[in-house]
């Protein structure tokens, strides 16, 4: 910061003896302005990213590598996701439209755009499956230490 202010008034030199120098004062002031940008900000962002995303996959990681038990609960939700993620979105991208029994079931869904709807249902959906698998896990840790 203090090389690049202290080459700043070189940038605004107008005399005819410091123009041969114009060119290396401007890259200098702006590689060594964005790179200390670069390094300050963007970097610590997305290592603090990078952090973000790992718990999440650390903590599938070990789920996976948990008891048989909560094994097969997890590899359930996933499959319910999936199976879901196909009837909402996937029916929507391939056919346009929600399929009929979900518009049945939800009707409320088939005034809005059918992207939006078929990704508020797929939340939804997502959120209720994980709730449930939650509650059977929490029901049989008890269980299990009682």
């Amino acid at each position: 910061l203090t090389t690049v202010l202290g080459l700043a008034p070189l940038l605004y030199e107008t005399s005819q003896q410091a123009q041969f120098l114009k060119p290396t004062v401007i890259t200098l002031v702006y590689g060594l302005g964005f790179g200390m940008v670069l390094v300050l900000l963007v970097v610590p962002a997305l290592v603090a990213i990078q952090n973000d995303f790992s718990r999440p996959v650390t903590a599938l990681r070990r789920a996976l590598r948990a008891r048989h038990r909560i094994r097969g609960m997890v590899g359930t939700a996933m499959a319910a996701s999936v199976l879901w993620l196909g009837a909402t979105l996937g029916w929507v991208l391939s056919a346009g439209a929600l399929p009929p029994p979900l518009l049945r079931v939800f009707p409320g869904v088939s005034g809005v755009e059918s992207i939006y709807g078929a990704m508020i249902l797929f939340f939804s959906g997502v959120v209720v499956f994980l709730l449930l698998i939650y509650l059977i896990a929490a029901v049989r840790a008890r269980k299990t230490t009682a």
